[in-house]
């Protein structure tokens, strides 16, 4: 057998499919490199390899009946805080611990009727709510670049898990860069889904029966295409909700040439660290030279100060619904405590945790008419380009609170929490955004690119991370895990 295990799950599905591979010879090849590795990253904390075994013996058995799914015999990891029945979701959460799932989530559901093989999940922060993915339950997960940095958070596990060639495919989920960042971080790709577009239900501690504003699932994986299959196989509402369907358009342009991008590599006052936007500068002018429409200087109609600080607000108003009463008294004691010129993310997040339903309805009207300039941005712009997040993977740095600490970039001191400016200047909207790998900086951590679209624009999205893999970097193995 070839060796697997960086192959895209695309590829791993035709293996199996054609015979070249077993289902259970290829789930055994991943399992025995978590067994052997898994102890440099921590990444797949909960593990279910008797049962992955029998059904992908159950699948061997049915490949020999030549049918077969998109996902035919994938082996793949998800996300701790998705509900596997039989296993424990604590969201990272010590009074949790002992919480077993009941069944499965339904993105697991559709993602096991495709074909795939799910052997166990992998790890996130407390809550899901930080930038790095350590509990007190798992422990800490090691980005595969530099043991020393995080891989990211809150689907951190996820993206080290795909880095170091432990599983073939993941799912994830995102209010605030939880899918792009350790995607950015660990050289991977990355899907925000649409808001909306697939249900998340079986994602949650509570048993809860609405959408959580901005919230979404979606999958990561080592190739554009793997994020296409993924896709289709998890999207669409709810069958108790409705069985409506909303078909998802084709991608705008299918050649380099054929696209028009714009560029948003920097903002005034939003530090981003200097190499990232020389490699997204770098990107540009390739896709230039290939023919591309590209424009450096178009922007929604808005001010980026403004979004990004009605984003923080609905932000805070989502996370209310669910947070405890001492989450609460914290933010609003912090609030007192906060100058009113004060305007970090931290600020803002306390000062809008108590609002009143009519503060929100204004705030959603203007998030609405900030919704309508993206989108009349978009008639002109096929996607956007921007950062993922101000910098490449950070240092692990667990002391303190999120609200607590800082980072340096480009020698510049900025609140931990406002590194939220480019994950939630799309995300705040509602918009689709796809991470790709685009290089590494020159301490040899990797850099990604948020590939933007319009509402429902997830097709397009992906595809230009497909031409960008075809035409300008693909997944590249970390150093020392071949």
């Amino acid at each position: 057998m070839m060796d697997p295990t960086f192959l895209p799950a695309w590829r791993l599905a035709e293996l199996v499919r054609t015979g070249a591979v077993g289902c259970l010879e290829l789930l055994d090849h991943y399992i025995a490199r978590v067994e052997r590795l898994d102890d440099r990253t921590n990444a797949v904390v909960v593990r279910d390899f008797d049962r992955a075994r029998d059904r992908a013996r159950a699948l061997d058995r049915q490949r020999q009946d030549g049918r077969a799914t998109p996902l035919f015999g994938v082996p793949m990891t998800v996300k701790e805080s998705f509900n596997v029945a039989g296993l424990r979701s604590t969201w990272g959460h010590e009074e949790y611990r002992r919480n077993v799932a009941t069944e499965d989530a339904l993105a697991v559901q559709r993602l096991t009727a495709a074909g795939a093989v799910v052997f166990g999940k992998t790890n996130v922060p407390v809550g899901l709510a930080d930038w790095q993915s350590y509990n007190p339950i798992y422990g800490a997960t090691a980005n595969p670049w530099n043991l020393a940095h995080t891989p990211g958070g809150s689907s951190g596990g996820s993206a080290a898990a795909l880095a170091a060639g432990l599983t073939a495919l993941e799912l994830g989920s995102d209010i605030g860069g939880s899918i792009r960042v350790p995607a950015h971080y660990c050289g991977v790709f990355g899907h925000k889904t649409t808001w909306g577009l697939c249900s998340g239900r079986g994602q949650s501690l509570l048993p809860v029966a609405a959408m959580t504003d901005i919230a979404v699932i979606g999958p990561l994986a080592r190739s554009a295409m793997d994020l296409s299959l993924a896709l289709d196989a998890i999207a669409g509402a709810d069958p108790v909700l409705t069985t409506a369907v909303t078909p998802l358009p084709p991608p705008r342009a299918t050649r380099l040439g054929d696209l028009r991008i714009a560029v948003w590599s920097s903002e005034l006052g939003q530090e981003t660290d200097v190499e990232t936007i020389a490699k997204i500068e770098a990107l540009a002018d390739f896709l230039e030279s290939e023919g591309a429409r590209v424009n450096r200087t178009a922007r929604p109609e808005f001010d980026a100060n403004e979004a990004f600080h009605v984003y923080v607000k609905l932000l805070s108003a989502a996370l209310s619904g669910n947070a405890t009463e001492a989450v609460l008294t914290r933010m609003r004691e912090a609030s007192t405590r906060r100058q009113p010129d004060d305007m970090s993310a931290d600020a803002i997040s306390c000062r809008a945790v108590d609002m009143t339903h009519r503060a929100w309805l204004q705030l959603n009207e203007r998030r609405s008419q900030l919704r309508r300039a993206w989108s009349t941005f978009f008639r002109e712009w096929d996607v956007l380009l921007c950062p993922v997040i101000a910098t490449a993977a950070l240092p692990h740095m667990q002391q303190g609170n999120t609200w607590e600490r800082t980072v340096t970039v480009n020698g510049r001191s900025i609140p931990y929490n406002d590194m939220l400016f480019w994950p939630g200047l799309t995300c705040g909207y509602h918009l689709p955004a796809t991470t790709a790998p685009i290089g590494v900086t020159d301490a040899g951590l990797p850099i990604g690119v948020q590939i933007v679209g319009p509402l429902y624009g997830d097709r397009t999205t992906i595809h230009v991370a497909g031409l960008l893999e075809q035409h300008w970097r693909s997944f590249v193995p970390p150093p020392d895990w071949l």
